[in-house]
């Protein structure tokens, strides 16, 4: 399939990404930050790498003569609408969402009530703390427990069996986030579905190794099964998971780029788990997996990401 190009202007821009932070996630970001400063090169464009770990104020000349700054922060600090609103506050122009959008994706619970308003199905949620966690009827069954500001399933417990619940474990995380989600463990095949300026990418299906979870090892040391297109859900399904990313996408007020997970059981509905408005962005990474099946390359994907940004200014 022939390579999709943006019907934009070649000129090349001068694009500061932002790659590191603070957060656990910090590893992750730095490898995303590397993947779009190759796609900005290869299309000729005039890159340039910051960490903010310790800031952005002393960066704010260099990111002010900046035609787009791209942010590839995974967690707080970076995807939380920190940066975001920063960005906003001094006429920066910048790639994903605005920091309003931003707050309300990250905070799982904040997203949960958005999608409780508009009827869209996901699994029972409650946040707790290590008190009301104990007297929860949703620990009664099988339950996932993980940060209600976090992502790269860190620090998230995954539950099937009441008898060999990690109490220790549980508690010893509690002393590190003050309220935590828990949700119900809904069994089905997870699906993952990117939305490029509005328009679905193909459906990826996740399949972690036999007898282990979609975790924060299996996420990245190359076990799990990432298919595009699937092959345990049907064309019906798969538009269906489509329309649900572009909903919530459009209800949070996400734009240029976004990926929602989601859980399809096997009578066919779905659950919505969470959304990512800065997701990986390796050549690896799932979305640029998906864009790639669309006939998006990492480089075209990029430059379609930025010049976006910047026609949108």
């Amino acid at each position: 399939m022939a390579h999709k190009r943006p019907k934009y202007n070649d000129s090349m821009l001068n694009v500061i990404v932002l790659a590191g932070g603070t957060s656990p996630e910090r590893e992750i970001s730095k490898r995303s930050g590397s993947g779009v400063m190759k796609a900005l090169r290869a299309n000729g464009h005039t890159a340039q790498l910051l960490d903010p770990a310790e800031g952005l104020h002393a960066f704010l000349p260099q990111l002010k003569q900046a035609d787009v700054v791209f942010p590839a922060l995974h967690g707080a600090g970076g995807e939380d609408g920190i940066v975001q609103n920063f960005l906003e506050d001094h006429q920066i122009v910048f790639v994903g969402s605005d920091g309003s959008a931003s707050e309300i994706c990250f905070d799982k619970a904040r997203f949960a009530s958005v999608l409780d308003d508009h009827k869209i199905r996901q699994p029972k949620t409650e946040l707790v703390d290590v008190r009301s966690f104990k007297n929860s009827e949703l620990r009664k069954r099988p339950f996932v427990l993980k940060p209600n500001r976090g992502g790269s399933s860190i620090d998230t417990f995954i539950v099937r069996d009441l008898a060999k619940v990690p109490e220790a474990a549980i508690h010893a995380v509690f002393d590190s986030y003050e309220t935590l989600l828990l949700q119900q463990l809904v069994e089905g095949t997870e699906v993952t579905v990117g939305v490029l300026d509005g328009e679905a990418l193909p459906v990826i299906e996740i399949i972690p190794p036999a007898h282990e979870e979609f975790d924060y090892k299996n996420k990245y040391n190359g076990a799990t099964q990432e298919l595009c297109p699937p092959k345990n859900v049907s064309d019906k399904l798969q538009k269906q998971a489509q329309r649900i990313a572009t909903q919530v996408h459009e209800l949070t007020g996400c734009r240029h780029l976004s990926r929602t997970d989601i859980i399809i059981t096997p009578e066919g509905e779905m659950h919505v788990l969470e959304i990512n408005t800065i997701p990986g962005l390796t050549d690896q990474s799932l979305l640029p997996k998906a864009a790639a099946h669309a006939g998006y390359d990492m480089p075209a994907l990029i430059d379609r990401l930025v010049k976006t940004a910047r026609q949108g200014a």
